[in-house]
């Protein structure tokens, strides 16, 4: 809770509020409250879009909130840095925390943010669920990133230039594309933060469709990144980040996808899909 929270009061008292007073089986007060029950509760907060997480939406439409949570949804330092009273006055805020880096506030402002941000997008996408799942009920990756691929070498120029937050859109789009299927059943962590150059997503989804999170969870990590330098040094550098993040998540599968914004590059130079093998994993890259 802590780490979803980092003590902000109002998201304290409303997964407090979930876990005692709205789920009925915890209202036996002789029955534990288990870590399934939390995550539960968290996963209902968030899409809850509850009065004060509405209130954050409002504020995101802010220039100045703008100015500093767009380079922290993208990962990137320019040469144009926002203004120290705009860093402060998000602050003050309660969206960022500037120790020990500075990040968005806590777990939930970074899962509901971009959510927040794309819902619209979410709701128009023709995405659904059963098309990418296994008969072994698992959530088929390759098809999955193959038609994210073919539906961002259409459509992306169109969605990005609807967001308010464009230096992040393709992390954004990839995001709604994603939220809309995973919300199928699976849930998605995000990790991203000012200079990081990179957006970490784990997704989980459960194999078993038991209530609780239970049995086997399959885990993929997919690595995002926007190309800066040379192709090979974006490939390596994003290979090691990837594995690495992997480890940590103890994921079954890991995707880096490299996003080529260069204008004069054709799409058919763009989109490619390379398999590359590790010292420990098999990583599959996606261009596009």
């Amino acid at each position: 809770m802590w780490e979803d929270t980092r003590g902000q009061p109002w998201l304290v008292n409303a997964l407090g509020y979930e876990l005692t007073h709205k789920a009925p089986h915890l209202q036996d007060r002789t029955t534990p409250v288990t870590l399934a029950d939390y995550r539960t509760a968290r996963e209902t907060l968030i899409q809850s879009r509850a009065t004060h997480l509405d209130q954050l939406t409002d504020k995101l439409k802010e220039t100045r909130v703008r100015h500093v949570i767009g380079r922290l949804l993208s990962g990137e330092v320019t040469d144009i840095a926002p203004p120290a009273d705009d860093i402060s006055y998000v602050e003050d805020l309660g969206l960022i925390r500037r120790q020990p880096v500075t990040a968005i506030a806590n777990r939930i402002y970074q899962e509901t943010i971009p959510r927040d941000l794309t819902y619209s997008t979410q709701n128009m996408l023709s995405q659904q669920t059963i098309w990418y799942l296994t008969p072994a009920h698992r959530l088929d990756m390759s098809k999955l990133l193959r038609a994210f691929q073919q539906f961002f070498r259409k459509q992306s120029a169109s969605w990005i230039e609807r967001f308010d937050y464009k230096e992040a859109g393709p992390q954004l789009l990839l995001q709604a594309f994603l939220q809309r299927i995973i919300n199928g059943g699976g849930r998605i962590t995000r990790e991203y933060g000012l200079g990081r150059k990179r957006t970490d997503l784990l997704i989980e989804w459960p194999l078993d469709q038991q209530p609780g999170w239970l049995g086997e969870i399959q885990r993929i990590v997919l690595e995002l990144k926007i190309r800066h330098t040379s192709s090979t040094r974006t490939l390596y550098t994003g290979l090691t980040q990837t594995a690495a993040y992997a480890d940590q998540c103890g994921a079954t599968e890991a995707h880096l996808l490299i996003f080529d914004r260069r204008p004069h590059i054709t799409w058919d130079d763009k989109i490619q899909q390379h398999t590359h093998q590790t010292d420990k994993r098999q990583i599959v890259s996606w261009w596009m």
